[in-house]
Parts: C-alpha cells; sequence; structure tokens
C-alpha cells in the first residue's frame, strides 16, 4: 500500500509541475481593479439583514497622457472595470442602487502611475411622468 501511496505523490508532483510549465501564471488583479472593490467594502450601506448596498458610480482619475492612450482606440474601458465589481458584489451578497458604470476622467495632476478612484451610490433615475 505504501508503494502504491508512493507512486500517487509522485505523479502528482509531476502533474503539478508539467501543468505550471504549460500553463501561464494567473496574473494578480490589477490595482485600479482592487481600489474599486476595496471601494465597495469600505463604502457599503447596510440597509437590513439581507441588504447591503454600495457604489455603483465611479470615477478613476488618471494623468492626461494615460487618459488619452486608454480613450484614443475608442475601447470602453470603463465597461471592462465593471465587470470584476460586479463579480465582486455578487460574491460578497452586495446591491447596487442602479446599473454600475465606471468613468476615466483626466487628472489636473499629470504625474504619470498616479490615479485617484471617486465612488458614491448612484440610484437608477425613475421615468418622469408627463404632466
Amino acid at each position: 500500500m505504501k508503494l502504491v501511496d508512493t507512486a500517487e505523490q509522485t505523479m502528482e508532483r509531476w502533474t503539478n509541475a508539467l501543468w505550471t510549465l504549460l500553463l501561464p501564471p494567473r496574473q494578480k488583479q490589477g490595482e485600479v481593479v482592487s481600489i474599486l472593490c476595496r471601494q465597495c467594502d469600505e463604502q457599503a450601506l447596510i440597509l437590513d439583514r439581507e441588504r447591503v448596498l454600495v457604489p455603483n458610480a465611479f470615477v478613476v482619475e488618471v494623468p492626461p497622457p494615460v487618459h488619452h492612450q486608454l480613450t484614443a482606440d475608442g475601447a470602453d474601458v470603463g465597461r471592462h472595470l465593471a465587470v470584476p465589481v460586479r463579480r465582486h458584489a455578487a460574491e460578497r451578497g452586495y446591491s447596487f442602487a442602479g446599473p454600475v458604470a465606471v468613468h476615466l476622467q483626466p487628472s489636473a495632476s499629470s504625474t504619470i502611475g498616479r490615479f485617484r478612484v471617486h465612488s458614491r451610490i448612484a440610484p437608477l433615475a425613475s421615468p418622469r411622468h408627463a404632466e
């Protein structure tokens, strides 16, 4: 029985080593995504036992050259940043007052590598009735 256990452990080590060589390492969440998720955790508003409301409107201020580079090709970076925020909220059981929106905005500072994140709870606009 000991021989079978040893062989099994050896095969498992070889398999793990092989997968490590074949598959690229998982990338860590980007710093901006981590900050957006942390904003949800820190700004959570507990409404009752089953409902925790978190920010759904985010503004990421980046230096003007970075903003130009991220928005020049027409890619909607904000939409891509909103996906992990929604996933984080679903994992934690959070709810939003409206749709999640992340907007990039050029900052007044031109320090490369620095950014600032603002968040708030933005309720879903209710339709106005014509009178």
